[in-house]
């Protein structure tokens, strides 16, 4: 558990610096083309932009991920589903790493007084989450339930559950609330990739829905060798 958490820590890290190092070669190579200090600044995201929203929701919806992940890894010895949890939690920790680095780049605040997925209105996208959590038609609004402020995101109930599960029973639980999260990301990714206007960011997006897609299929697989559904 402490090697994960530190190889954890260190993608972060890692991240950071390479956030770092892709918003100032994009600026860089932005001035080339536009020229002078006033393009420079029209680049850069505010705070009310769908870059903004989608690294500020998105870095929430990635720490659960990790956190699910590594609260599995404590309940089964299964090596498949341990191996996921740790793909899981290194990916999403670095990609977390890499969007809280470009809100410090951009200077703007992790938090934001809008309501989550606000940066998502007129989406009308669905993407819900285990137990029903889901958007509300037009404008994307989410209903935030119980610690579910995202689509896809478990709920603190779902989290105890977990918690306590052991085994298999574990195994199927976490298959299952990672399933839906990864489906709620893939939502949200989606919008980015067609709201957000900074390419790196975008770039990253569209990587999401790639891999989170792919771990989908690999989920459905180790739930139909473990003779469950995705839903109980």
């Amino acid at each position: 558990m402490t090697r994960t958490y530190w190889a954890a820590v260190c993608a972060v890290v890692l991240a950071l610096l390479f956030a770092a190092g892709a918003v100032t070669v994009a600026a860089g190579n932005g001035n080339e083309h536009h020229g002078g200090a006033s393009s420079a600044a029209s680049r850069t995201p505010g705070e009310d932009s769908a870059d903004a929203g989608f690294a500020r929701d998105m870095s929430v919806h990635h720490q659960q991920a990790v956190e699910m992940s590594f609260i599995v890894r404590d309940r089964t010895k299964d090596e498949d589903v341990r191996r996921l949890a740790y793909d899981i939690a290194n990916t999403q920790a670095n990609q977390r790493g890499m969007m809280l680095g470009w809100l410090d780049l951009w200077e703007l605040p992790k938090t934001s007084p809008d309501e989550p997925m606000a940066w998502m209105a007129g989406a009308g996208t669905g993407g819900g989450g285990h137990g029903g959590h889901g958007t509300h038609g037009a404008g994307g609004a989410h209903e935030a339930r119980d610690g579910a402020l995202m689509p896809g995101m478990a709920t603190r109930a779902d989290l105890a559950k977990l918690r306590e599960a052991d085994g298999e029973q574990a195994e199927i639980l976490y298959l299952r609330l990672m399933t839906a999260h990864h489906k709620g990301g893939v939502t949200m990714a989606r919008g980015c990739a067609d709201r957000c206007e900074v390419g790196a960011q975008r770039s990253l997006a569209r990587g999401m829905v790639d891999a989170q897609a792919s771990e989908i299929a690999l989920m459905a697989h180790l739930l139909k060798e473990r003779g469950a559904s995705l839903r109980p």
